[in-house]
C-alpha cells in the first residue's frame, strides 16, 4: 500500500474538510457585516431623531364636524354626539425643492434634507345628500383644514394658509386620527353655499431620507427637483416623468381620484389612505455592506477554487503541499472578507475591494515562494488569483446580470478543469514522488 502521504484520494478528502471547515468563519463574517448594518442603522435613527425622521405628507384636507343626532350625558347635561366629516380638494398642485445634506455618526454617513414646497389647490362645494346629512347638522363655524405631517419636528416655517382672500396661521394639532396620526390645522370660513374655495400654502419642512405624498386632490400634481444624483422612487405610484442625471433629479407624478381607494369626501374613520403614499427615498450611491454580504456569499466557490488551483500543482508538477499550509491559505482568503468590511467603511466599495485583493494576494504570493522556492508557481497562482478576484468584482459591480455571468463564469472554469486534467489518468495516480519529503 502506498504511502498515506502522497494518496490523492486521501488529500482530496482532507482537502474538502479544511474548506467546509472554513466556512465557520465565513458565517462569523456575515454576522459581523449584519451587526455593522445594524449599527449603521441605530447611527442613521440617532441622527434622524434629533433632525428631523422620514416625512409623508397627507392634505390638506377639509375636516368638519357634525352632529349625528344621537345625545350623551356628559357633565351633568345632555350633550350631542359628534363626528366628522372629510372633504378632500378637486385639485392639489405641489412643487418644490428637496435639499440633500450629509452628516455623520462616527464612520457612518447619514443623509438628511431641507424642502420648499408649494402647496396650491381648491376645493368646491359638496353633494352632501349623498353622504346622508342635512347642512343643518353640520358645524361650519368649526371647519379646519388639516395637514398630516410625520414628524412635525421637521417643519421649519411658521406656516399660514392664503384661504379664498383671508390669511389663517395652522396650529398643531388634528381633529382626531382619521387622516393622520400627526398633523397641523387652521380654522378656515366654511359654509354650505355653492362656492369654489382656493388656498396656498408655503411649506418648509426637513426630514431624513424619504419624502413622500398622499394623492389627496381629486387631481393630483407633484413635482420635485433635487441636485441628488441617486434618488430612489418608490410607493403606490411612480413619476410619469423623470429625468435623472449626476447633477440631480427632477420627477413629476399625476395621480387622479380614480388611481386610488378611497373617495373625495366621507365620514369618520372608513379609509386608509397611506396605502396610496409614494415618493422618493435619497439614498447613498452605494450600500458598501449589501455589496459586502454578496460577495461573502461566494466565499465557498471561492475556497473551492483556490484548494484546486493548489492541488491541481501538486498533480500535475509532482511538489507536496501539506494541509497545514492550505488552512493558512484558507484563512488569508477568508482574511480578505473582513479587509474588504472594513476598508469599505472608510472608502468606496471598489477601493476596498482591490486593496483588500491586492493585500490577499501579495500574502499568499509571497508564501508560496517560501514553500514552494519556485516564481513559475507564484506568478502561476498569482494569475489565478487575481482571475478569481476580477470574476467575482465583476459580478457585483453587474446586479441584474450577476446570475447569468456568474453561471457562464462558472461552466467556463470548469470547462477549463475538464480540458487540464482530460490526460491524467486517476486510477494510477500519487501526490509527488516516492522519495520525496513534504515542503
Amino acid at each position: 500500500m502506498k504511502n498515506l502521504k502522497y494518496n490523492i484520494y486521501l488529500k482530496i478528502g482532507i482537502i474538502s474538510f479544511i474548506a467546509i471547515i472554513l466556512l465557520i468563519p465565513a458565517t462569523m463574517i456575515k454576522q459581523l457585516i449584519r451587526e455593522r448594518e445594524r449599527t449603521q442603522n441605530e447611527a442613521i435613527e440617532e441622527v434622524s431623531s434629533k433632525w428631523a425622521t422620514d416625512q409623508t405628507i397627507c392634505g390638506p384636507v377639509i375636516t368638519v364636524p357634525y352632529k349625528t343626532g344621537g345625545r350623551t350625558y356628559q357633565n351633568n347635561k345632555y350633550q350631542s354626539d359628534i363626528n366628522y366629516l372629510h372633504i378632500l380638494p378637486d385639485q392639489l398642485d405641489i412643487t418644490g425643492s428637496i435639499d440633500p445634506r450629509t452628516r455623520y455618526r462616527g464612520v457612518y454617513e447619514v443623509i438628511v434634507y431641507g424642502s420648499k414646497l408649494n402647496l396650491t389647490g381648491s376645493f368646491s362645494n359638496l353633494n352632501l345628500e349623498s353622504l346622508e346629512l342635512s347642512p343643518e347638522d353640520i358645524l361650519w363655524d368649526k371647519a379646519k383644514l388639516e395637514i398630516g405631517i410625520s414628524d412635525l419636528r421637521g417643519i421649519e416655517n411658521q406656516l399660514t394658509v392664503d384661504w379664498n382672500d383671508t390669511t389663517s396661521i395652522f396650529n398643531p394639532g388634528l381633529y382626531n386620527e382619521d387622516i393622520s396620526y400627526k398633523g397641523i390645522s387652521a380654522v378656515i370660513e366654511l359654509d354650505s353655499t355653492d362656492k369654489k374655495h382656493t388656498f396656498s400654502i408655503q411649506l418648509e419642512l426637513k426630514g431624513s431620507q424619504q419624502l413622500y405624498f398622499t394623492p389627496v386632490g381629486q387631481v393630483t400634481n407633484i413635482e420635485v427637483n433635487s441636485n441628488w444624483p441617486t434618488p430612489s422612487f418608490n410607493g403606490a405610484f411612480l413619476p410619469d416623468g423623470r429625468v435623472v442625471t449626476k447633477s440631480g433629479f427632477n420627477a413629476h407624478w399625476n395621480v387622479l381620484h380614480l388611481n386610488r381607494n378611497f373617495p373625495q369626501a366621507w365620514t369618520q374613520k372608513r379609509y386608509s389612505l397611506s396605502n396610496s403614499e409614494f415618493g422618493v427615498d435619497l439614498r447613498l450611491p452605494v450600500d458598501s455592506y449589501q455589496k459586502s454580504e454578496r460577495t461573502v456569499k461566494y466565499a465557498f466557490l471561492f475556497i473551492v477554487l483556490t484548494f484546486l488551483s493548489f492541488l491541481s500543482i501538486e498533480i500535475m508538477n509532482k511538489v507536496l503541499i501539506h494541509p497545514i499550509q492550505y488552512i493558512l491559505v484558507g484563512f488569508a482568503l477568508v482574511l480578505f472578507y473582513t479587509l474588504l468590511i472594513s476598508f469599505s467603511e472608510h472608502f468606496t466599495f471598489n477601493i476596498a475591494f482591490i486593496t483588500s485583493m491586492l493585500a490577499t494576494i501579495f500574502l499568499i504570493a509571497g508564501y508560496i515562494k517560501a514553500i514552494l522556492k519556485s516564481n513559475k508557481f507564484m506568478i502561476l497562482m498569482v494569475a489565478i488569483l487575481f482571475t478569481l478576484y476580477s470574476f467575482i468584482f465583476v459580478i457585483i459591480q453587474l446586479e441584474n446580470y450577476s446570475l447569468l455571468i456568474g453561471s457562464i463564469g462558472i461552466f467556463m472554469i470548469l470547462g477549463l478543469t475538464m480540458y487540464f486534467s482530460r490526460k491524467i489518468d486517476w486510477y494510477d495516480l500519487s501526490l509527488g514522488q516516492s522519495k520525496k519529503e513534504d515542503i
